[in-house]
């Protein structure tokens, strides 16, 4: 595909996703998350990416859905954008690979959705979250779902029903933030933490997001037995047993078969 409203690149086990309109201060268009499941597709069938940032050109991370293609419309037309966009959204929660949101500027509506379905998000000082359509009478329904998830249920509420706008700081209170630095590092912190992720096998990366993912929202003994059962299979894996010889031997770390 030919990208146009992202920039899609890989280096090393890290893949980048670079929301690239930023006159439109990087709204979803439906351009742009057609490029964007596109991409995701590629990073999940790379099996030398092992960790993704997805990222913004520009002053802001992105505003949301690009509201002139929400106007004077059918609910056909717009079926197929929240259709489309929540494709996008699903498809980054089941990615094998950890994701990694770098957000500066604003993040609202399905801007902070996207921010929260990421699996971490490290943000500039000067960042900001909000779900703001509830003041143009749109409320934001979709994005409740990733909000509601990252943070606790009067936090989401309050900033469903206000549209007020949290701080990079008060995000990483509630638990939608995991680290907050000056504008200047949040390239770098980003990188770091990326790297730092990547230093595990590819595999074990992989089952172990989606084994999160699949029990954190079940009941106590579901979750339990969900857990017991995907610990049993990793730990039948060749990486788990060399990670675990290696370490009783008091040997160096091993190299991943499936890195």
């Amino acid at each position: 595909m030919n990208y146009e409203k992202i920039r899609f690149s890989v280096n090393d086990a890290i893949a980048f996703l670079t929301l690239s309109n930023p006159e439109k201060i990087n709204a979803l268009s439906g351009q742009m998350i057609q490029e964007m499941i596109h991409a995701l597709g590629e990073v999940s069938a790379d099996e030398t990416v092992k960790v993704v940032i997805l990222r913004a050109e520009g002053k802001n991370f992105c505003a949301g859905h690009y509201l002139p293609e929400l106007q004077s419309g059918g609910v056909k037309a717009y079926k197929w954008i929240f259709d489309e966009c929540t494709r996008m959204m699903q498809l980054i929660h089941d990615l094998p690979q950890p994701v990694i949101a770098q957000v500066q500027g604003i993040a609202t509506a399905a801007g902070c959705q996207l921010a929260a379905w990421c699996d971490m998000v490290v943000a500039s000082e000067d960042a900001s979250f909000a779900t703001p359509g509830v003041k143009i009478g749109l409320f934001c329904t979709t994005p409740a779902v990733a909000v509601s998830r990252a943070i606790g249920r009067k936090a989401a509420m309050e900033m469903l029903l206000t549209g007020r706008y949290f701080p990079a700081e008060e995000a990483r209170q509630l638990g939608l933030v995991n680290r907050v630095v000056p504008l200047s590092e949040l390239p770098q912190e980003a990188e770091k933490l990326a790297a730092e992720i990547a230093e595990a096998s590819r595999f074990t990366l992989s089952i172990g997001k989606q084994g999160f993912y699949s029990q954190v929202d079940q009941e106590d003994n579901k979750a339990l037995a969900f857990a017991k059962h995907t610990i049993v299979m990793n730990n039948m894996a060749e990486d788990a047993q060399n990670g675990i010889r290696a370490f009783v031997e008091k040997k160096p770390p091993v190299e991943w078969k499936n890195r």
